[in-house]
């Protein structure tokens, strides 16, 4: 299994080597092996269509997870000493998920020298007995620093992270906080600091903007904005029961059922928590703005929604699942047509919106919004490059459960983001979930390059996934509204519905992805959860195979393309660094007439920055199909994928050939596989 970072690099002559997971044995990591291959699911399989209750998360209490969590405290040298890591490397638990079988999932940041490594998280499957069962990695990337002084001042990162947030339009940037690092997530770890810039954005939003700068050479390694924004649905949910406490004649929007969850009113302020909301009344609001505790009344619906979702789905009590609440701020800024989720805090912020007339309050955006903290309390997927459009659609996702799960007539659940505020004018919602670049911006399926885009706009394929693995391909109505979803190989998708889609999402969350996982990473962490929970050759594992096919990202559960007759060369060709092109053949016979217009290539290559390969298929004529181009901003490693070619001008019978060539220097690779299938 692997996940790695992917982001842009501004020079292809540094040194570096992407991240991977490791999938490995106790022996295996003792040896420092970073190995690869499909998750492996439960030997026990189990009933068809039915989550196996072994491989399921058992619901803990907060005493209970927090037994567990110092159980794994104590056992962190230990744990360290298991997995090889060097002298200077120290283990820091963040979180312990527990299966029916006593299988644990400890989940680990990492320190060297007593500096935090970003990207050296791991996630450390153990069975009952102790034995390691396997090793998730943000990183394989060794561990060791020439030295721990910088030759970079402090000062002069502080400088460029503000003048980055400048060039970003932040308003009286300033930086907040600055602190020695290791950075790991991407290329050879070096010594670098983290520079947080406050103020704020050109929208109004609280800046908080993380710049990663290396300590020896002054170069900018990796940005991010902690502010986790998004757009909701500003309609009310009509009248609700809310959870409120009783002191003496006064009633508080305090919700002692659901961690002691607050919401307060900013006043139109951008600081602080503002005013909790209390009045002699246990009614809230009048349904209009023109009531404050109208907004507050939606902010804490939503977030007992919410918490209610995650505990009954999942067994997860609160954000993070310690059984204490969040709070809700309502009536931020002035006009602000936004809401935010905000780890510093702990807490979810509403604007307003256009006029203070609309404010963001609605079942969705809470449900996204505070997705964010139960994302950052797990996997911490970094809210840039791919790992970033990962994260922004698990938040979509999870308030679309959310959604469907309040079962509210005046907002009943669907595939649509931001469907009520009309903010396009011409009531389109924001996001489509079916079909993402109906929106205009989002992309539909993966494509080398993706994790360039603004992580809104990169989450499509993900979303489009969900959608595909829930409901299916082509046109349907549900609960009023239509969908036709498409496929990017053009092929159908048969759904499994939205329960089980939404299980293996949480539980590739929750125990497969690390910090730096990408959409290869997730495909193969989606197909260990569908394995354990479902067994490998259920309808549900072929089911996320297929749906993954058909947003751009692996083959399909046939091989290739979803049947048809396949013909493939398993012999490895070695892609020098920065070479000649190599070539592998697969010699078709005994067709008749020509190729297909829907040709399926399906691709195995092992590389260590998939972004320098040039990737064709040659027909029989010598004419080139151009599969991939050459790239500088893709730096995950590995190419499995399954691409289309109307390949109808050719003969279907003689030589194929993948011509493959590495137009970069500092890394190597392997065709280890490729298939051509003809549907």
């Amino acid at each position: 299994m692997r996940s790695i970072s992917s982001r842009g690099r501004t020079s292809h002559t540094s040194h570096r080597r992407t991240a991977t997971v490791a999938l490995a044995g106790v022996a295996a990591l003792i040896a420092a092996a970073v190995q690869s291959g499909t998750a492996t699911a439960a030997p026990a399989k189990p009933p068809a269509g039915k989550a196996d209750p072994a491989h399921t998360a058992v619901a803990l209490t907060p005493s209970q997870r927090a037994e567990l969590v110092r159980h794994a405290d104590a056992d962190t040298a230990a744990a360290a000493r298991r997995l090889g890591l060097g002298a200077r490397e120290k283990l820091v638990v963040k979180d312990v998920v527990k299966d029916g079988d006593g299988t644990l999932h400890t989940r680990y940041e990492r320190t060297y020298a007593g500096l935090p490594v970003l990207g050296g998280d791991l996630v450390v499957t153990t069975a009952t007995s102790g034995k390691t069962m396997d090793v998730v990695r943000a990183t394989g990337a060794t561990l060791k620093l020439a030295g721990l002084t910088p030759a970079v001042s402090k000062a002069a990162a502080q400088r460029q992270a503000v003048r980055r947030a400048e060039a970003l339009g932040a308003t009286a940037p300033k930086a907040e906080s600055v602190r020695k690092v290791v950075w790991a997530a991407s290329g050879k770890p070096v010594l670098a600091y983290e520079t947080v810039v406050g103020g704020l954005q050109d929208d109004g939003t609280p800046n908080q903007l993380h710049v990663v700068t290396d300590a020896a050479t002054g170069k900018k390694l990796f940005e991010y904005q902690g502010i986790r924004t998004g757009i909701g649905n500003t309609q009310y949910s009509g009248q609700v029961s809310l959870t409120t406490t009783q002191s003496g004649s006064t009633y508080t929007l305090t919700d002692g059922a659901r961690g002691g969850h607050k919401t307060y009113n900013l006043n139109h302020g951008t600081s602080g928590t503002g005013t909790l909301f209390s009045q002699s009344s246990d009614t809230w609001g009048n349904g209009t703005n023109s009531n404050a505790a109208t907004a507050g009344a939606d902010a804490h619906y939503g977030a007992a929604l919410t918490w209610d979702y995650y505990k009954s789905t999942f067994g997860r009590t609160g954000i993070k699942n310690n059984g204490v609440g969040a709070y809700s701020r309502v009536h931020y800024g002035n006009s602000y047509v936004n809401a935010f989720w905000d780890d510093g805090c702990f807490c979810m912020t509403y604007g307003d919106g256009s006029g203070n007339a609309k404010p963001l309050t609605s079942i969705d955006v809470a449900g996204h919004e505070m997705s964010h903290g139960v994302t950052s309390a797990t996997a911490n997927l970094n809210y840039s490059g791919e790992s970033g459009g990962l994260n922004e659609a698990t938040s979509d996702i999870m308030a679309a459960g959310v959604e469907f799960f309040a079962n509210n007539t005046t907002d009943p659940g669907d595939y649509l983001v931001g469907e009520k505020i009309d903010i396009n004018g011409n009531g389109t919602p924001l996001r489509y979930m079916d079909k993402p670049s109906k929106d205009g911006a989002s992309k539909d399926n993966w494509y080398s390059g993706i994790g360039g885009v603004d992580v809104h706009y990169s989450s499509g394929p993900a979303n489009h996934l969900f959608y595909l693995l829930s409901e299916g391909s082509g046109a349907k109505v549900i609960n009023g509204v239509s969908y036709n979803s498409p496929t990017a190989d053009g092929l159908p998708v048969t759904g499994i519905g939205r329960d089980k889609a939404l299980q293996i999402w949480y539980r590739a969350l929750t125990t497969k992805w690390t910090s730096t996982t990408n959409y290869a990473g997730a495909r193969t962490g989606t197909l260990a959860a569908a394995g354990e929970l479902y067994g490998t050759s259920s309808t549900e594992y072929k089911a996320v195979q297929d749906a993954w096919a058909g947003v751009g990202v692996g083959s399909r559960s046939g091989g290739g393309g979803g049947g048809g007759t396949s013909y493939e060369n398993t012999t490895p060709v070695s892609v020098p660094d920065n070479g000649p092109a190599v070539t592998s053949a697969i010699t078709v016979s005994g067709r008749t007439g020509n190729a297909p217009s829907n040709l399926q290539v399906s691709v195995d290559i092992t590389h260590t920055w998939r972004g320098d390969l040039v990737i064709d298929l040659v027909g029989p004529s010598g004419t080139a199909y151009r599969l991939k181009n050459f790239s500088s901003s893709d730096s995950a490693d590995d190419v499995n994928e399954t691409y289309t070619v109307n390949a109808s001008t050719e003969s279907a019978n003689g030589t194929w050939k993948l011509r493959v060539q590495d137009q970069a220097t500092y890394d190597t690779g392997t065709i280890n596989s490729w298939k051509l299938t003809f549907p």
